[in-house]
């Protein structure tokens, strides 16, 4: 019996651990994606904001940010964490860029006219991770308010 189960470990140790490379929009794409799930509702606003801040940030057609957004859902639905999306993010941007990306991040948490206390949290924990100090991660947030229209 224990045999067994070091010959079933040893061939766990011997497969190769395939996790396709992401490149930059669709990690971002994928965070954003969290942010769209986190309160358990996926509203079409967010789905369209999430598609139109791809192509405006990451000079996309809007066929290959619609793509993305696909390929995006389908890693979030794979993935254990979001570890792997945020260190592609973090490695590609300076600290200034990572606070526009939560700037993104806001703007998809309110696309549909109300913030959820999950989406809140989901953005707070990605700014973290992406070492957004507060400050920046509250002034990120209400900016986004401003540009949107919406009241303190």
């Amino acid at each position: 019996m224990l045999e067994r189960i070091r010959l079933f470990l040893a061939k766990l140790d011997a497969q190769p651990q395939q996790e396709t490379q992401v490149d930059f929009a669709t990690a971002l794409g994928a965070l954003m994606v969290e942010v769209m799930r986190a309160d358990n509702d996926i509203a079409p606003d967010e789905l369209k904001m999430i598609t139109q801040l791809l192509q405006q940030h990451c000079q996309l057609s809007a066929h290959s940010s619609d793509l993305i957004c696909n390929q995006a859902q389908q890693l979030v639905d794979e993935a254990i964490d979001l570890h792997r999306f945020v260190k592609v993010v973090n490695d590609h941007t300076s600290e200034e860029a990572r606070i526009e990306v939560i700037e993104l991040l806001w703007m998809v948490a309110f696309a549909d006219g109300k913030l959820d206390p999950q989406e809140d949290y989901t953005v707070r924990k990605l700014a973290g991770l992406m070492y957004v100090s507060h400050g920046d991660f509250i002034a990120a947030k209400l900016n986004v308010k401003g540009i949107l229209g919406l009241p303190d």
